[in-house]
């Protein structure tokens, strides 16, 4: 084999090997991807079940009931409510009122199972697709802009 074509061959072989740790990688992200979804969102188009994803709102006032280490509550944007079902210790900051990310999947009951629950120190930290939900039913607490 020629010098030429034993180059050829190692730059062959090096993009071969390039591509399937990039194959890899983005398989790898595909897995942890979560997406988000509002409650109005999950109710007019429900995911698949089983589908990882967080719900975003706020912790509805009179929801939070806990039995033993299950803590049931409803998260709302204003206009749709979902009951959540969450084992584990809550956040510092959770309470009534207040924004919520709750991440896991939505049942076949329609009852949202997290697995981890982020509460929020008020609406200033909430991602932007939850406040512009919470906004669009004029519940928004936050500043103007």
């Amino acid at each position: 084999m020629t010098r030429k074509g034993r180059r050829l061959v190692l730059i062959g072989l090096a993009g071969v090997v390039l591509a399937a740790a990039a194959g890899l990688v983005l398989s790898a992200l595909n897995d942890t991807i979560v997406f988000f979804s509002a409650p109005t969102a999950l109710v007019e188009k429900p995911p698949v079940p089983g589908t990882r994803l967080r719900l975003g709102g706020l912790v509805e006032n009179g929801s939070v009931n806990r039995q033993g280490s299950d803590v049931r509550f409803a998260v709302t944007d204003g206009a749709t409510k979902i009951a959540v079902v969450y084992s584990g210790l809550l956040p510092d900051l959770f309470r009534e009122g207040q924004g919520v990310i709750a991440e896991g999947s939505l049942g076949s009951d329609g009852t949202f199972r997290a697995d981890n629950v982020l509460a929020k120190h008020d609406e200033t930290y909430m991602p932007k697709e939850v406040a512009d939900a919470l906004k669009k039913q004029g519940v928004w607490k936050g500043d103007s802009k």
